[in-house]
């Protein structure tokens, strides 16, 4: 018997999907731990309610100074493309899109990876 993670939902997940919205077209991916993708390179990931966005060094750094904030980290590991995006900041899309923008044209720059999946 397979075990199915239960779709991710509450606040979090409806002030995401509000941000991916603004940009036309993109999709997205997975139920438990939400995320976006472009040519198989993750850019967002909503995980336990706390976002992370995938950004270049020079943004990533104004960012991080900007916010008062950190590379994001999950399960002790740090995502050194990724910062940690407050709580509060994600309650303002407008000003958070920005950096989505930034966050998709720069994943798009990347080598694409396999999607390819294991049976």
């Amino acid at each position: 018997m397979s075990k199915q993670k239960a779709a991710a939902s509450g606040p979090e997940v409806e002030l995401y999907d509000k941000l991916i919205a603004t940009i036309p077209g993109l999709e997205r991916k997975g139920a438990a731990n939400p995320y976006t993708a472009v040519n198989g390179n993750m850019f967002t990931l909503l995980h336990e309610s706390r976002l992370a966005i995938r950004l270049p060094e020079d943004t990533r750094e104004e960012f991080l100074k900007k916010y008062k904030t950190k590379l994001y980290a999950s399960y002790g590991a740090v995502m050194s493309e990724y910062v940690a995006v407050p709580d509060t900041l994600l309650k303002r899309t407008n000003e958070l899109k920005k950096y989505l923008e930034c966050s998709y044209e720069y994943t798009k720059t990347l080598k694409p990876k396999s999607s390819k999946k294991n049976s």
